[in-house]
């Protein structure tokens, strides 16, 4: 494969075959980015455009479809609120940007499949599925790892740091992206493997084998230099190499049903130890030491997220019966009794992105409050699951 540097941003490259391919590594809140894409697009006219986009983000676009799709009871009975809120965060640190530079995230991508349609060019979508891409970001990270990428994200929406449009273009700039990568890979290694690794595979091949014999392909910047090394390897081996294993969604992992199902084991058995050393009295104090103290802060969790009354006293109730179930979570419980008391208006779907970069907005907007609730009551629950062994055990003497 030959490899030319036309600019900073874009680079030629020309296949064994004599396909062409101009890569175009952009800012995705940038507006010199769109100006790029144009220029670049009439200058080459392609005969194909490939775009860093996949079918379901392409549709919500150009459907102008968004969050009011989302069913949050379903994704709450998934167990997925964890990863909705990860999404959410992402999706609104992007929006802050693109606000602040008076453009929308991604404007540079949609410009390209713009002219694709308006010019009758093939335009592909070369991007796996966001979901895929969520899906196993989580399912392979450590539980600290969990909670490490959802305090970034979170940290990254509510920052007031002031960005300006010379930072934004500086983040196309080779030298730094791949010190933030380097970065990312000691803090996140799993996350920054699937979010940027694994994609580079998937956005290189699937360029690399589209039909066209000139393609222009727009990317994000980070992704260009990954890129460029797979399309060498696939110019050498294209024969030996598939998206198989990348393109699905790993089991999740059974050490978290290990660790519930111990935690109900140890809890019963020292009840059960109560009851054999100083007989039943014993045993049932012991018991409800443990489920007041579990129902107690699971209260205290749902009151300061100003949860409605019922959801409230029935999380109360669930708390202790879900912590000896490893299916069921207590967090799960209070947000669909929330998102059930307190229904989403069509205001809470259309400012989602934007209210959760605001305190208050964690209160106004009926969907991320009851994320919320599952959030806060999941943590104090366990909390007072773990607190209430040592008391029980110091109990037995």
């Amino acid at each position: 494969m030959n490899i030319e540097k036309l600019t900073d941003t874009q680079h030629r490259l020309v296949c064994a075959d004599g396909k062409e391919i101009i890569l175009i590594g952009t800012a995705h809140v940038s507006h010199d980015s769109v100006d790029e894409v144009q220029q670049v697009i009439d200058e080459f006219l392609p005969d194909e455009i490939c775009v860093e986009l996949d079918n379901g983000r392409y549709r919500s676009k150009t459907e102008e479809k968004g969050w009011e799709n989302l069913d949050i009871k379903s994704v709450l009975k998934q167990n997925k609120g964890f990863l909705l809120l990860a999404n959410l965060a992402l999706s609104s640190y992007q929006k802050k940007l693109g606000n602040k530079m008076g453009i929308s995230p991604g404007d540079e991508i949609m410009k390209a499949a713009e002219i694709a349609t308006e010019r009758n060019i093939p335009l592909t979508l070369c991007d796996r599925e966001i979901q895929t891409t969520f899906i196993r970001a989580w399912r392979l990270s450590s539980l600290w790892n969990k909670t490490k990428l959802i305090s970034s994200l979170l940290t990254a929406a509510f920052s007031k740091e002031e960005i300006s449009d010379e930072d934004i273009e500086s983040l196309k700039e080779t030298n730094m992206l791949q010190s933030m990568l380097d970065e990312m890979a000691k803090e996140l290694p799993t996350v920054k493997k699937v979010l940027i690794d694994e994609r580079d595979q998937y956005l290189a091949t699937s360029i690399y084998r589209s039909k066209g014999r000139r393609v222009v392909a727009v990317v994000g910047a980070g992704h260009a230099p990954g890129l460029i090394k797979h399309m060498q390897f696939l110019d050498e081996e294209e024969n030996n190499f598939t998206l198989d294993e990348i393109s699905t969604t790993p089991p999740s992992s059974p050490v978290g049903k290990i660790i519930s199902w111990g935690i109900v084991i140890a809890l019963l058995g020292i009840i059960v130890l109560g009851i054999v050393n100083s007989g039943w009295d014993k045993g049932a104090t012991m018991f409800l030491y443990w489920f007041a103290l579990n129902s107690s802060l699971t209260g205290l969790a749902a009151l300061i997220s100003l949860g409605h009354p019922i959801t409230i006293i029935l999380s109360m109730i669930a708390a202790p019966i879900t912590a000896l179930s490893p299916t069921l979570g207590v967090g799960m419980v209070a947000g669909i009794l929330e998102i059930t008391m307190r229904k989403p208006r069509v205001k809470d779907f259309e400012s989602v992105t934007d209210d959760i970069l605001h305190f208050k907005g964690w209160f106004k907007n009926r969907i991320i409050h009851a994320l919320l609730l599952f959030f806060t009551t999941s943590v104090f629950a366990s909390i007072g699951t773990f607190i209430a062994f040592p008391l029980l055990i110091s109990s037995l003497s």
